[in-house]
């Protein structure tokens, strides 16, 4: 067991300097051709006392907005020349700050707030050499105690069918944000796990690469779901695993929101395709006092007896299972009658 840990560690080593060292030899050329490091900005949000910036720096020809391309299908959006230890100049709320880009060309800066920033949104500037600062939004949660919603995408929010590799890849690779068909009832879903509250935090969380950030976005837009910042996963290889652990992504970054935004207790929303039931109920299990609900669209129509929903409990919190949104609705509503936001 020792002898094939240290192979597969050892080729996992050697393929990541190798995909490093291609990458490296196309961005000299990129770069002898006149392309420079471009800023490719996400959505972030902030708390009472920080803010979390995204954003991702590319390299592209000099009159080539990256962040604007529309309408190409997934497996293009994939071939992207990512710019590492790239300078990256933050402007927010009148401070500046400088942060430069991970390995995968990756920003993610926690930006200290020296006073809270007014709920709602507010824009945040990136800046790179010889471009036009990059506006990127800032998703600023109310002060007050209240319910935030946390959704998955991948048969959520949009239909990919993760049961089916194949056709999942497919849906993936050859569509566009205008070809994927929504969950029904989702949004209406997501809407009234909010209603009522001012400037409620919406979380959008998914394994999917940031290259698909942009088409999400669009996507959520276009078919009437709260917006929110959406944190997502770079597909490359690390210096340690082949693949990213997708499972380990989602745990943190729930984490990470508790601890960020402590006032709010989330709604978690997703399906049962994968591991999202086992995430969701870990979290209520080490944070009850954090989670207001767990709602998960059952992928398999023959699971559950076939009812359209059932409602069991984790700790306290409700675990409620059905078909698509409009059958998780009633039971999250009078979940979150009987399990009011603290204070309120």
């Amino acid at each position: 067991m020792e002898v094939a840990d240290r192979v597969r560690r050892t080729a996992i080593a050697a393929a990541y300097r190798t995909e490093t060292g291609v990458r490296d030899w196309i961005s000299r050329r990129a770069a002898g051709r006149g392309w420079t490091p471009a800023v490719i900005p996400y959505a972030g949000y902030a708390g009472p006392e920080q803010a979390r910036v995204l954003g991702r720096v590319v390299l592209a020809p000099a009159a080539v907005d990256p962040a604007a391309v529309r309408g190409i299908a997934g497996w293009r959006r994939l071939l992207t020349l990512e710019s590492p230890g790239t300078e990256v100049t933050v402007e927010l709320d009148g401070t500046t700050t400088t942060i430069t880009s991970d390995a995968a060309g990756l920003i993610d800066a926690t930006i200290a707030l020296d006073q809270p920033l007014s709920a709602g949104t507010t824009t945040v500037l990136l800046r790179v050499s010889d471009r036009h600062p990059a506006p990127a939004t800032v998703h600023v949660a109310g002060a007050t105690p209240g319910h935030g919603v946390v959704c998955d995408i991948d048969d959520t929010v949009w239909i990919t069918g993760l049961a089916h590799p194949l056709r999942a890849a497919w849906r993936t690779l050859s569509g566009t944000s205008r070809t994927r068909r929504s969950v029904p009832g989702m949004a209406h879903l997501l809407q009234a796990a909010v209603a009522g509250q001012e400037h409620p935090p919406v979380v959008y969380l998914s394994n999917g690469a940031w290259n698909f950030a942009g088409p999400i976005t669009r996507f959520l837009d276009r078919h009437g779901f709260p917006p929110g910042p959406i944190l997502m996963t770079d597909w490359g290889i690390t210096p340690h695993r082949w693949f990213r652990d997708g499972r380990a992504h989602k745990s943190s970054s729930l984490t990470r929101l508790v601890q960020e935004l402590p006032h709010i207790r989330w709604v978690l929303i997703g399906d049962d395709g994968e591991h999202d039931p086992a995430i969701y109920t870990e979290m209520a299990a080490t944070h009850p006092d954090h989670v207001a609900a767990i709602a998960l669209r059952r992928v398999h129509p023959g699971t559950q007896g076939g009812a359209d929903q059932q409602t069991q409990s984790v700790n306290g919190v409700p675990v409620l299972t059905g078909p698509d949104g409009d059958a998780l609705l009633p039971p999250l509503q009078a979940a979150l009658r009987q399990h009011p936001p603290a204070g309120t």
